[in-house]
């Protein structure tokens, strides 16, 4: 080989050799977040790499001073022409790294001290990489290899170095990526330079295996983008546990950044120096959130170290729900200073806290009533009829009054002192004792009151005796008037429990109450009873014909006083708000349960009082069946109690299979609750929404005739709802309808003119009669036009009324004699009794009798129910509201009275300039 190093020939280019492996090679320390795939400086043997041409790179071997191997490949052909010369690696595995970094070090001859009459001279070279899974990788053509950069020296020697032993070497780190296969080739490519290449090392980049927060994080292998971020996950050590999944990012240099989340030591351990150490003796942690271990709280104590929790000393409890850093504690001592003050059959009993809280700041208040039994031999309790106001037990403050007692009655009375602990321990009944002698008093009211027969004339009466006497009941007084009279009334007085009153008119409502006398005095008077006298012409009802004849022929007055006559087996409802107690009410037309009996499972949805939910009852002898359970909430008034349960005491009245059925109530227990069956389908609007298009005619008309057999029989009752939707009608898993909802109903008279006037609240628009918007008049009639926005809700499966109508704009449509258009396949027998229930003369709407006739002849004929209402321009022409006696003059007045202005311009340039021609328009 030519030397070109020096004009002192190859022996200078040993000289120049010698001193690198004395100069170069000291000990490389690797950082560590880098892992070396290749360091030609460690390789003790022959490195194997291919030089092409033969003749070109030159691999010399020396020893540094230390007698390692030295492996140094030069080239330095400047003397020749067009020189390209190759020398390539042996395969480098990634060990699955996709970027990775090529360092060379290297010294460069400089192209101006070299002798003249050199060829070409470069002071540059070039590196190349390919990409392969195996060892034919060397095999390739040059033209496979992709360039990484042409490599140039920042510092080049000359002949003057070379004298003075002063040698330059340059180090150029490269990067490769991404890289996808098992590994890569390098090459380096001379095209005429004087190089003497001293060192080749390849790496990648990774975070080294670290502890951080407690989580361990594994060596992690860079990405491919110099960019990029790689999200780790760590593991907990050392008894900790995650409270954040925690979270690293490894750098594209291999650095950890942005920690997310950390593991915390588990109870019973603290982090001391890194590390989790259990709790010492006398400590406890019991919650992650708590940094360190706690003192155990008074009156506790840890038997081990690594304590979760401190145990009570003797004598001392804690519940379930008390925090871990509270102290132990105990039942309170039994109050003190009780005192009674009886006002008749009245005690109100009070007394001091206890001494001994027990350390807690729960205590409540339990009431034991006994009384002396009527043989005067032994205490017995005193039982259901005995009130205790506010409650019983639980109480908070430290009094009670309680009421409806016995005259004349020895009782004792235990209040008992508890706190959150007493049940865990069994020392004895922590309690202070009274003994009370109650007043004389008078009797209770009178509370049932029956009518027996009653004539043209009179009517009679007869009554249960008071539930308490309070003594001797000396005789009863009966007052009783007129209805709306009550300004001129009349008071009868019996010893008896029963009475004839007489001299009355026929056809007439009187009112009726009782109260009982004592030596004591008069008892309050009963609620009131309405009681009605016989018509004209009759005593008991007996054939139209014999009645007739007793009028003295078919007279206009006697077949009108007949008409008014309900018949035997009919039930009159009766309004609880007329009780002066509507506790009463309750009483009297529902059925108490017990809360033992009743499971709740699951909410199924919200009321105006509370929540509604579901589960099962269970009544002694009968089989276990579902129920949904209306509740009301806490801190409820007693209006709204009141109003709560009236709705029980209107339901408990009615026994329809399409009326929804009370099972009964709960008013002895928190919550108070109603019962009612379970309607598996829930709301018939919701319903309808969820199983669009899915049932036929005949089950929808079906659907619609339970609704109307309920209603019929609510009118038959003289019932008005009021709220007739199909949000407030409930289906079971039969498909069977039964009328709900009963917070807007009220009464309705006999008399078939009669109205119900409401107080104010909000009224139903949408459903809602003109007349009873306007004048807050109800009546049956009026729960008919509600009826038939029933029908267009359920034969457009759940549409809403008049759409996003506002309601003012429905009441004005309403007046101006808009009414809905068919649903879309709706037969036109129903919409025509759609439109029939919206007739604006209430007096010309069907009643609940005549639609439940309609309906169940539709449904025996069903090919009646073919012909439908928008398959004709009829149908079209009313449900656009095109209707006889609509006042619309022009076809823009029509189009604003229907909130559709804004297409006025576009039926004029389509040639619909008239009413006419509008009325003929098809649904084309």
């Amino acid at each position: 080989m030519t030397s070109a190093w020096s004009s002192g020939g190859p022996l200078c280019l040993k000289v120049w050799t010698c001193f690198f492996s004395l100069a170069v090679f000291r000990t490389h320390c690797i950082p560590a977040n880098e892992v070396n795939l290749l360091d030609s400086r460690s390789v003790m043997g022959d490195l194997g790499w291919i030089a092409y041409p033969k003749n070109g790179w030159e691999e010399i071997g020396e020893v540094d001073e230390n007698y390692a191997p030295i492996h140094t490949y030069q080239v330095c052909k400047v003397m020749e022409h067009n020189q390209n010369n190759w020398l390539q690696t042996n395969l480098i595995v990634t060990e699955g790294a996709q970027r990775v970094f090529v360092e060379l070090q290297f010294t460069l001859r400089d192209c101006n001290s070299l002798p003249g009459g050199v060829g070409t001279c470069k002071e540059t070279f070039n590196m190349y990489y390919y990409e392969s899974n195996d060892e034919e990788g060397r095999n390739i053509r040059e033209s496979h290899y992709s360039k990484v950069d042409t490599i140039a020296a920042d510092e080049s020697f000359t002949e003057l170095d070379l004298g003075d032993r002063v040698m330059k070497l340059n180090t150029e780190v490269r990067d490769l990526g991404p890289l996808t296969k098992k590994g890569f080739y390098l090459a380096f490519q001379d095209l005429g330079a004087c190089i003497a290449l001293v060192s080749v090392r390849v790496f990648y980049k990774r975070c080294p295996s670290v502890v951080k927060n407690l989580a361990q994080f594994q060596d992690t292998i860079t990405g491919s983008d110099s960019s990029q971020l790689l999200e780790v996950a760590g593991s907990c050590v050392n008894n900790s546990v995650a409270e954040d999944l925690p979270r690293m990012h490894c750098s594209a240099e291999g650095e950890w950044l942005v920690p997310i989340g950390k593991c915390v030591c588990q109870v019973g351990f603290e982090e001391l120096n890194g590390s989790c150490q259990e709790c010492r003796l006398g400590f406890f942690r019991s919650v992650l959130q708590n940094p360190t271990c706690s003192k155990c709280p008074p009156h506790s104590f840890t038997r081990v170290q690594g304590a979760t929790s401190c145990s009570c000393e003797e004598g001392y409890y804690k519940t379930d729900t008390d925090p871990p850093n509270m102290a132990c504690t105990r039942p309170p001592s039994a109050p003190r200073n009780a005192i009674s003050n009886v006002n008749e059959t009245s005690v109100f009993l009070e007394w001091a806290v206890p001494e001994e809280t027990g350390g807690r700041k729960d205590v409540r208040y339990n009431i034991r009533c006994r009384k002396i039994s009527v043989d005067s031999r032994r205490y017995e309790e005193c039982g259901s009829a005995v009130r205790f106001l506010p409650q019983r037990s639980g109480l908070r403050d430290n009094s009670v009054m309680v009421v409806d007692l016995l005259a004349h009655t020895n009782y004792t009375f235990e209040v008992e002192a508890i706190n959150g602990v007493s049940e865990l321990t069994n020392p004895g009944r922590q309690f202070v004792s009274l003994n009370v002698t109650t007043n004389q008093a008078a009797p209770s009211p009178v509370s049932v009151v029956r009518k027996g027969k009653s004539g043209k004339n009179s009517i009679s009466l007869s009554w249960q005796k008071p539930d308490r006497p309070n003594g001797i009941i000396l005789e009863y007084e009966i007052k009783y008037f007129e209805k709306d009279q009550e300004t001129s009334y009349t008071i009868i007085k019996s010893k008896e429990t029963e009475i004839l009153a007489d001299a009355l008119k026929p056809s007439s409502v009187y009112i009726f109450q009782i109260r009982a006398r004592t030596s004591a005095g008069y008892g309050g008077f009963s609620r009131r009873f309405e009681f009605e006298t016989s018509p004209y012409c009759k005593d008991q009802l007996g054939t139209l014909w014999s009645d007739l004849e007793l009028c003295g022929g078919i007279t206009e007055k006697c077949v009108l006083s007949l008409l008014k006559v309900k018949f035997p087996g009919v039930r009159t409802y009766i309004d609880p708000h007329t009780y002066e107690d509507p506790n009463q009410a309750v009483h009297e037309f529902t059925q108490e349960i017990d809360v033992s009996c009743i499971t709740i499972e699951r909410v199924i949805g919200a009321g105006e009082f509370g929540e509604v939910c579901s589960g099962p009852l269970r009544l002694t002898g009968k089989r276990e069946f579902p129920v949904a359970i209306k509740t009301l909430k806490a801190g409820y008034s007693e209006q709204q109690r009141r109003d709560f349960l009236g709705e029980a005491s209107i339901m408990g009245q009615f026994d329809h299979p399409n009326i929804i059925h009370l099972e009964g109530v709960v008013t002895k227990s928190k919550p108070v609750m109603i019962i009612t069956e379970f309607m598996e389908n829930g709301s018939l609007d919701t319903f309808l929404k969820k199983n669009d298009g899915q049932f036929t005619v005949i089950q929808l008309v079906g659907m619609l005739r339970g609704i109307a057999s309920g209603m019929k029989y609510l009118s038959d009752m003289g019932y008005v709802h009021r709220d007739l939707a199909a949000r407030n009608i409930l289906v079971n898993s039969n498909l069977v309808c039964k009328v709900s909802d009963f917070g807007l109903s009220r009464v309705l008279e006999d008399d078939a003119e009669a109205a119900y006037t409401t107080r104010g609240g909000k009224i139903p628009i949408r459903w809602t009669a003109p007349e009873a918007i306007a004048f807050r008049k109800f009546t049956s009639a009026s729960d008919v036009w509600s009826y038939g926005i029933v029908m267009w809700e359920v034969m457009s499966y759940g549409e809403r009324p008049y759409w996003e109508m506002s309601n003012q704009d429905v009441i004005k449509a309403v007046e101006d004699s808009y009414r809905l258009p068919g649903p879309m396949d709706c037969p036109a027998a129903l919409y025509h009794l759609m439109m029939d229930c919206w007739q604006k003369d209430r007096n010309s709407r069907p009643k609940f009798e005549e639609i439940v006739s309609l309906l169940d002849k539709l449904i025996r004929n069903p090919s009646s129910l073919k012909a439908l209402v928008n398959s004709s321009h009829s149908s079209m022409y009313a449900s656009v509201g095109l209707r006889e006696g609509s006042g619309h003059q022009s076809v823009g007045e029509w189009l604003e009275g229907i909130k559709m202005g804004r297409y006025n311009e576009l039926f004029m340039e389509t040639g619909y300039t008239s009413l006419e021609v509008v009325a003929h328009m098809t649904l084309e």
